[in-house]
């Protein structure tokens, strides 16, 4: 109504300004509508299954792009990859409620859940080894909650529900799980979210560092390797970018193929970080 009044009555000044706002509209509607369309022609000519090939194949160049940030100075292991910036505050409280299954969980339940394989290999075999502690063993119940709903994320592709993980995961780790560890991807005509190959590598990242906080900046890499089910060398491209030391360990009972299992330590003073490949051969070509 407005737009007609200045159309019948403004000034020519207002005029102008009307004509050229209705044009910058149209513009910005042909635009949306070439985006779009583009965007669904691509994935009609390719398929979402071609397209999420092609986000593996702009994966990390470089992983430290992907881990949580890391504090080169710290004068202690728990201090190079900080809790808080793996899970803050507000996200440590929302985790009270659904960890109260691993605070009271009892052996039989336990072995019920490795027969149902209802959790991964990692936090199966540290739930039998909860402190006795009640602030301790809430703390690590939290951790292990976490870092099981991080590994059946990394499961998804493309996530076309609003919260995944279902209803027992609090809304803002529902939230963070979207937000930090999902790419924008076109489909239809609409945005999707997607678990990309890089942020796969991302969310390993914060599964190691959050292993390494439970058990003591000394975890066992091939256990999580499993469980995130990667290839060896990529777990171990991961772990080096992290700074781990990494060393050999016997296997352990349960788990299959008697596999060499890899220990990742975090310790101080951190490895020197080494060139990538890539940035080898470019000197050598220089």
């Amino acid at each position: 109504q407005m737009d007609l009044c200045i159309e019948a009555f403004g000034t020519s000044k207002q005029k102008r300004a009307l004509n050229s706002r209705r044009m910058n509209a149209v513009g910005n509607d042909i635009l949306n509508t070439a985006v779009t369309k583009a965007a669904a022609n691509i994935i009609d000519a390719k398929g979402v299954t071609a397209l999420i090939q092609d986000v593996a194949q702009d994966d990390v160049q470089n992983i430290s792009v992907f881990l949580p940030p890391c504090n080169e100075d710290a004068d202690k292991p728990e201090n190079v990859y900080k809790f808080e910036d793996i899970l803050s505050p507000a996200e440590y409280e929302a985790l009270r409620v659904p960890a109260a299954v691993f605070v009271n969980i009892t052996p039989e339940e336990i072995t019920k859940k490795t027969e149902d394989k209802s959790h991964c290999s990692f936090v199966l075999e540290e739930l039998k080894f909860l402190p006795d502690d009640e602030k301790r063993r809430d703390h690590k119940a939290r951790c292990l909650w976490f870092l099981d709903t991080l590994i059946k994320f990394s499961y998804l592709k493309v996530i076309k529900k609003k919260h995944p993980m279902g209803p027992e995961c609090p809304h803002i780790i529902s939230r963070k799980l979207m937000k930090n560890f999902t790419s924008l991807t076109y489909n239809n005509g609409s945005v999707q979210n997607l678990v990309s190959a890089s942020m796969k590598a991302k969310i390993t990242a914060y599964v190691i560092a959050l292993a390494l906080h439970i058990n003591n900046f000394q975890t066992n890499l091939t256990i999580l390797q499993n469980d995130m089910k990667l290839q060896e060398s990529r777990m171990m491209d991961i772990a080096k970018a992290m700074r781990l030391k990494v060393s050999k360990a016997k296997a352990l009972l349960g788990l299959e193929n008697d596999q060499n299992h890899k220990l990742g330590t975090l310790s101080l003073p951190l490895p020197v970080q080494k060139a990538s490949g890539n940035q080898q051969k470019r000197r050598k070509m220089n």
